[in-house]
């Protein structure tokens, strides 16, 4: 699971960030209002943990922000200001959650635990395109009503590739959210290729129409019909 924290005190983003990788999430910190909107623009995380008083954009501006770009992952916003003003202010600007420092490090990790439950209630347990369709919850793929059966890998991409149809995806983000790989010296260029080749014959093999297609030099695209 991939965690942002947004906060400008150094000490206190360390402390929550090695709590975070201590208990095996993926965590980035970011110290400043507009490296906060440009990464939840450009990268996908599952909470967002956002500190009000930022250099630059303060919390609030970046909260309201992303939800008027339909941005719905779940925010737990952590601040110093406990008024109740201020925490009604924070939840009708779009939070899920408030905290007021200082706070228990267990209880941060049970309202974390809370907002991710929520939010997968809340998706659809069922993903498709066309005759494509998959089952995120059993694991199950059939494509024309006949079973397709996917190692785990290639279930994880399919899905990435569900999730994002009709948009470009490049092996790029393929690499940083499918594969988590993100400090290699070498790129997953030729992994991901053989992968996505052995996905299509899979999922596009015996069928007259094409869902997996390569956009040259960009990356991959799933839709019906050429891209």
């Amino acid at each position: 699971m991939r965690i942002l924290i947004v906060e400008d005190e150094q000490k206190v983003a360390n402390a929550i960030r090695e709590g975070l990788e201590g208990e095996q999430y993926d965590v980035v910190a970011e110290r400043t209002g507009e490296g906060a909107f440009f990464r939840t623009t450009t990268e996908e995380f599952d909470v967002i943990l956002l500190d009000l008083g930022l250099p630059g954009r303060d919390g609030l501006e970046i909260l309201r922000a992303l939800r008027a770009r339909g941005m719905k992952t779940p925010v737990l916003v952590l601040t110093a200001r406990d008024a109740l003003q201020d925490r009604v202010i924070g939840l009708d600007a779009g939070a899920d959650d408030y905290m007021i420092k200082p706070f228990a490090f267990a209880e941060l990790l049970a309202r974390i635990r809370a907002l991710v439950r929520r939010g997968r209630s809340a998706e659809t347990s069922r993903l498709g395109i066309g005759d494509l369709d998959m089952n995120v919850v059993t694991r199950k793929v059939a494509r024309g009503g006949h079973a397709v059966d996917l190692t785990v890998r290639e279930f994880e991409l399919l899905e990435y590739l569900l999730r994002h149809q009709g948009h470009v995806v490049s092996r790029e983000t393929l690499a940083r959210d499918v594969w988590k790989e993100t400090a290699r010296t070498t790129p997953l260029d030729n992994v991901i290729d053989v992968h996505i080749a052995r996905l299509r014959r899979k999922v596009d093999a015996d069928h007259g129409a094409r869902l997996i297609h390569t956009v040259r030099g960009v990356g991959f695209m799933l839709r019906e019909g050429e891209p």
